[in-house]
């Protein structure tokens, strides 16, 4: 917990206390001191921090919200860190900061270094972090590309968070798709061949495939000509799915993202983890009957409708294969499951969380963040057709063109319940008008001040950091705070795109600093002070960029 988490704490409680002692002697009517929120306001104006309590108050009080705020005040004893306090608007109390609090801000940074902005909310407890999960039947994609971006961020904030944290991706081996990716090359390796056979109306066309049995005729050539079609098309499965799953792997890597699981969904068939779902989900009286066909009252739980588990051919849906394989994940000991899906899952979400209700388990366990769409833009235009494969821009394809940083940092500007529009040129783009490349160069900025510092880097606890008194300075020191607070905000909401407007905002307050704010400078109290500022800057710039999968480079 930060410095500036510590006197949050302090102040919760403060006023915690005093809606308690307003209760007792009959100033405030009302029962239980409602959860409140204490947080920094947009407005500067506003304080260092600011709060709703007596808003929240009022409404079961019946008082007005001003009234109850300054009945509060009176009780309110927050310690000799407050400079004044004020009520404001409808109702807010703002608090404003003695700012002798920002010195003690520098030395925990460089005392703490690599693990400044890390905490023990978590205490240790097991989260699982499901995303991509793309089919195996195909390449990585952009919409892949921005889950893999967003579930890899959120599980290192998780991580920093004190959970302990498993990356699962979710291998979709089983089931109809596989069955049509079995038929599709089968095709291409008979045509592949000079057999004239025709190619599945459903089928998958992308050249990936063809690729795919070229490199299978190079090793076994014709081999699984003349062999059952059954066995045949089994063979090629194999063969393609460890391959397509290897550069899976690959591209995945590359981008940052390292999987701790590859769930195999055949696993769930073989091991009967899908029939035993099912018969427990017809002993609790939750399936039943009809047109052949075997349903989930789903409808009790929220759903539009119940849902079919089992077709009337006796083939588990993907649905119950779903619930089976979230059952799994709960008695794996995760004691909260997170899944990061594309805005095509919308409708999944009550569905799975009823059925997770119907076995018991708190389905408040299960979150789900859904994503909504990435448009590529070149040249002002949309960019839809990959000019490698006539298809879809793939993710390899994207880290060529703008490289790994540029496509993790673009990714995350945007909440992912908001559509995003990704331009391609300004990615490129080494200005300040690219947020990444501004924020990269902000460090790469402060490591060469570093290096040319002639005598040994100043110690925080030796230096007269009283002396930092530039607005430019104490601003740039508040943001540094701000870190730990803005790691557990993301980590309790699951907003990773917090952190990447927190590097764009420290970034822009050091460029500031610098403009205004000579380092080097002749008086050497200043410049030890400042110097220690400017460190503590790297630290937690490097810090974010991390927790972001982006680079920090030295130079640029």
């Amino acid at each position: 917990m930060g410095v500036l988490e510590r006197l949050k704490s302090q102040i919760y409680q403060a006023l915690t206390r005093a809606a308690q002692e307003a209760r007792e002697e009959g100033r405030i009517a009302c029962g239980q001191i409602p959860p409140f929120t204490l947080e920094v306001p947009r407005e500067k104006a506003h304080g260092d921090l600011a709060t709703n309590l007596a808003m929240l108050l009022s409404r079961a009080a019946g008082q007005p919200p001003r009234l109850i705020a300054q009945v509060l005040l009176e009780y309110f004893r927050g310690g000799n860190r407050i400079a004044r306090v004020e009520v404001a608007g409808p109702g807010f109390i703002n608090f404003f900061l003695d700012p002798s609090w920002l010195y003690e801000v520098l030395p925990e940074v460089e005392a703490q270094d690599e693990s400044y902005g890390c905490s023990s909310l978590g205490q240790g407890q097991k989260v699982q972090v499901e995303f991509v999960s793309a089919n195996p039947t195909g390449l990585l994609h952009m919409g892949n590309a921005r889950g893999a971006a967003l579930g890899d961020t959120l599980a290192r904030i998780l991580a920093a968070a004190g959970y302990d944290v498993t990356r699962e991706f979710y291998i979709n081996d089983a089931g109809n798709q596989i069955e049509t990716f079995g038929h599709s090359l089968e095709a291409r390796y008979l045509q592949l061949l000079g057999h004239d056979v025709p190619f599945p109306e459903d089928g998958y066309p992308g050249q990936d495939l063809i690729d795919n049995m070229k490199s299978l005729i190079a090793e076994v050539g014709d081999k699984y000509v003349a062999i059952d079609p059954r066995l045949r098309r089994e063979r090629l499965v194999k063969y393609a799915l460890k391959e397509k799953l290897a550069r899976m792997e690959r591209d995945l890597t590359d981008f940052g993202v390292v999987y701790d699981v590859w769930f195999s969904e055949q696993t769930l068939h073989d091991s009967g983890a899908v029939e035993n779902v099912l018969r427990e989900l017809q002993a609790k009286g939750y399936l039943y009957e009809d047109e052949g066909a075997l349903w989930f009252r789903s409808a009790l739980f929220g759903d539009e409708k119940d849902e079919v588990l089992v077709r009337g051919n006796g083939t588990p849906t993907y649905f119950a294969v779903d619930i089976a394989y979230h059952q799994n994940k709960f008695q794996r000991g995760f004691k909260r499951v997170v899944n990061v899906w594309g805005a095509d899952h919308h409708g999944h979400v009550p569905r799975l969380k009823g059925a997770m209700r119907a076995l018991g388990f708190d389905p408040d366990r299960l979150e789900v963040i859904i994503m909504q769409l990435v448009r590529l833009f070149k040249g002002g235009a949309p960019v839809r057709m990959s000019k490698r494969t006539g298809e879809y821009i793939t993710l390899r394809e994207l880290m060529e063109e703008v490289g790994r940083d540029a496509a993790r940092y673009f990714f995350l500007l945007r909440s992912a319940d908001s559509h995003l529009d990704f331009d391609l040129d300004l990615a490129r783009e080494q200005s300040s008008e690219n947020p990444v490349y501004y924020i990269q160069y902000a460090y790469a900025r402060i490591c060469s001040i570093l290096r040319n510092t002639e005598a040994p880097l100043p110690r925080a606890q030796e230096a007269v950091l009283e002396a930092l008194q530039d607005p430019a300075e104490l601003a740039l020191i508040r943001k540094i705070a701000d870190l730990p607070g803005e790691i557990l905000f993301a980590a309790t909401s699951l907003e990773p795109h917090r952190l990447a407007h927190y590097a764009y905002e420290l970034a822009t307050l050091f460029h500031g600093f610098y403009t205004t704010c000579r380092v080097l400078t002749e008086d050497p109290v200043l410049r030890a002070a400042r110097l220690v500022l400017v460190n503590a800057c790297r630290i937690t710039l490097r810090n974010t960029l991390g927790l972001l999968g982006v680079s920090a480079p030295e130079r640029m």
